[in-house]
């Protein structure tokens, strides 16, 4: 994830207030940067601290008390410790990472838990610690990551702890398939401190589920406890001076071997950063603690589920934040379970490189609610201009306009093709048929007659020196050239859109274009180039809201940032952010546009192994595509549902689905689409044994894959 995504708050103490500056990553090396300041009643804030720690300690947690008085106490913190600029910043930010740079004599606030009336900053944000310190440290070599990573496992070495034990086992069988880029070494029971030091530094990740002792009188001595004692603080230091040590320390452990309680002590911040700041000074990269003993099944759950991130690429921080919503969805946020993990380190960094999916499990893009939107914004856009040219033009026209609009939004695309040909006989410079009519055609799969179209629309509009529709043109071709895998073609006419749009201050299609932008960073993997692009066309549009063009295009943005979400595997963001998407376009009365919607949100029912739900989502959304009769986007649709029968194990339908969209995308040419459909049929037929028939559709996929998307499909598809 780039700097630009990445939020970071740092807060200074001084005697009687709290000195903070909220900024992008990137801008962390401004000449000027701003700050504000707070007084604080820091006797104050530790009663509130202290109460955090009381409703830890409930017993029932199964009480929804608990959790409204938890909110009720954050808040406070969450009001007594921020400014209103950086209050106002977090909570409209669409970022997702934050870094908390806090002086050492703040860690024991629990940050995490704050809460902004809405929601916990811990849930809310991939967040991670960095703290600084007067503790003169040496100069630190962090371990670089290695092709192949190594992990070690230390699960249950006082041979009492059965449940550590199998979570160490479950974590190991769960990184088995990864062979390839991890190497596992499991340790179990009878693990003395000198096999810790001879083998710690040979690791990029440790994984402990074990006991842990701390000694306020002597935090040098606190640490895991191993089968023959302590591996300490001061042991730990002492190797930070002459090895690398791991990249990544997961300390799954209870504060004390003597106690099965789940109770967090009062200085259970403390206790957390003692083992925390000697891993972090010796060059450990990141450290996660767990404040107190959770149920086994939880805290096996939660180590899953972060493992499962980590290795997907995803970042140390959002994996964190990922696992802590798996526990609200399993345990719910009643059960205090979530709150019990802490991240020391750059939220943002990334362990494992992801690697190009080739397989389906990516939502399709967007293809059709854009498609509508830049349809809609052109009828608008001519609506005006015909009040201005009206005197100049045949009055039929407008009528006639009138009535394609109408043919066109009930699925009658021959006939709007007709009656828009007919205009442009009548009055070939009425420019508002031009992007109708390229719908229409490409909607009935005439790609080849909707890009002419297009292109004559963008000559004309050169001819009458008309910016706004030479912008909107450029932006309408660049996309029609993306759905075709033209990724070079498209990004050329986007930029000249974005150039074209911000020289002639033209807000809309600026922010059209960049939304159109991104979508292709999504089918590039350039997730957080993609989110950046999006926040600024979301915030052109939501200072613009009173405009009705301008909530069109804010709905669009939502549901995009979703479908980013949804390929980073963030299946809360993204569900939250298509609901958004969906209720601005049921309030502007728009409910044909949301085949989409229906689409994306059965695709995240499909990881969940909800398939009848999203199998309802897919129909719903496939309803709407029949009415318009839209060829372009139903061979799409017969893909996915065929995908989604698989899944099923409902084979004859599947092979049904596929070869409906191997017909689609014959007539309409769609090269994309016809890959897939021959792809996925070779799949099914594989996965049946009719060996001879799965070569072959594979063959054929391979064959298109070679044209258009060589890089990513290098390999021959029938030795898969």
């Amino acid at each position: 994830m780039p700097e630009d995504s990445i939020l970071v708050l740092e807060v200074i103490r001084q005697p009687d207030l709290l000195k903070m500056s909220l900024f992008e990553q990137a801008e962390a090396t401004s000449t000027l940067k701003h700050y504000s300041q707070q007084k604080v009643d820091f006797r104050e804030i530790e009663r509130l601290c202290q109460e955090v720690t009381q409703i830890l300690n409930k017993a029932n947690f199964q009480d929804a008390h608990a959790v409204k008085s938890l909110q009720k106490t954050a808040q406070a913190l969450w009001d007594h410790l921020l400014t209103r600029p950086v209050k106002e910043k977090l909570k409209s930010s669409l970022s997702l990472s934050l870094i908390l740079s806090i002086d050492e004599e703040l860690i024991n606030i629990p940050w995490e838990l704050l809460y902004d009336g809405t929601n916990f900053l811990g849930l809310r944000f991939s967040l991670g610690r960095l703290v600084k310190t007067k503790a003169q440290g040496p100069d630190l070599k962090y371990r670089s990551p290695s092709h192949i990573s190594k992990m070690l496992i230390l699960a249950n070495p006082t041979n009492d702890l059965k449940a550590a034990y199998l979570e160490g086992l479950n974590i190991k069988n769960q990184f088995d398939h990864r062979s390839k880029s991890v190497r596992i070494d499991f340790k179990s029971t009878n693990i003395d401190r000198l096999y810790l030091k001879k083998n710690l530094c040979d690791y990029d990740i440790v994984h402990f589920a074990g006991h842990c002792e701390y000694e306020p009188a002597n935090q040098k001595n606190s640490g895991w406890v191993l089968s023959d004692g302590k591996f300490t603080v001061q042991d730990i230091l002492s190797m930070g001076q002459t090895v690398s040590l791991p990249a990544l320390i997961f300390s799954n452990a209870c504060h004390s071997a003597k106690s099965n309680k789940a109770i967090v002590d009062a200085d259970y911040q403390k206790k957390n950063y003692s083992l925390a700041a000697a891993f972090l000074f010796s060059g450990v990269r990141h450290y996660i603690g767990s404040i107190r003993r959770i149920e086994d099944s939880a805290s096996l759950s939660f180590a899953k589920e972060f493992y499962h991130y980590l290795i997907l690429g995803r970042s140390v921080g959002e994996s964190m934040r990922l696992a802590r919503l798996r526990l609200v969805k399993e345990y719910g946020i009643i059960s205090m379970h979530w709150a019990n993990y802490l991240l020391y380190g750059d939220p943002s960094y990334i362990l494992f490189k992801p690697k190009v999916k080739l397989s389906r499990g990516k939502p399709r893009i967007n293809k059709r609610i854009i498609g509508f939107s830049l349809a809609l914004l052109a009828l608008v856009t001519i609506c005006i201009c015909l009040y201005i040219w009206l005197p100049s033009i045949n009055p039929s026209t407008y009528f006639l306009f009138a009535k394609s609009q109408k043919l066109f939004n009930k699925g009658n695309n021959q006939q709007t093709v007709a009656l828009g040909n007919r205009i442009i006989t009548q009055d070939r410079l009425f420019l508002g048929i031009y992007p109708l009519l390229a719908d229409a055609y490409y909607r009935l799969g005439d790609k080849e007659s909707a890009l002419k179209t297009y292109f004559d629309y963008a000559l004309l509009a050169e001819k009458r020196q008309d910016k706004k529709h030479i912008t909107f043109a450029y932006i309408q071709i660049g996309w029609l050239y993306h759905l075709d895998a033209e990724y070079q073609k498209a990004l050329d006419f986007y930029n000249k859109a974005i150039e074209l749009a911000r020289k002639n201050n033209d807000k809309l299609n600026e922010a059209i274009a960049m939304r159109k932008l991104a979508v292709w960073n999504i089918d590039k993997q350039n997730y957080a180039l993609a989110l950046e692009l999006l926040t600024k066309s979301s915030e052109i549009n939501r200072q613009r809201q009173y405009l009705y063009d301008h909530r069109y295009n804010l709905a669009c943005d939502y549901f995009d940032i979703g479908l980013v979400f949804a390929n980073k595997n963030d299946y809360a963001a993204a569900a939250e952010f298509y609901r958004k998407s969906r209720l601005a376009f049921e309030k502007l009365k728009l409910k044909n546009e949301l085949s989409d919607y229906y689409f994306n949100l059965g695709e995240l029912y499909v990881f969940e192994k909800q398939y009848q739900k999203a199998l309802d989502c897919y129909l719903s959304g496939l309803k709407i595509d029949e009415f318009q009769a839209n060829k372009a986007s139903l061979a799409s649709d017969y893909n996915m549902i065929g995908e989604l029968y698989v899944d099923m194990d409902n084979f004859s339908q599947a092979e049904k689905s596929f070869n409906q969209a191997i017909e689609v995308s014959s007539q309409i040419k769609s090269r994309t689409d016809l890959a897939e459909a021959y792809r996925n049929l070779g799949s099914l037929y594989k996965r049946l044994g009719k060996k001879n028939k799965a070569k072959e559709y594979l063959r054929l996929a391979q064959e298109i894959y070679g044209i258009i998307d060589p890089l990513s499909y290098p390999g021959d598809l029938r030795n898969n």
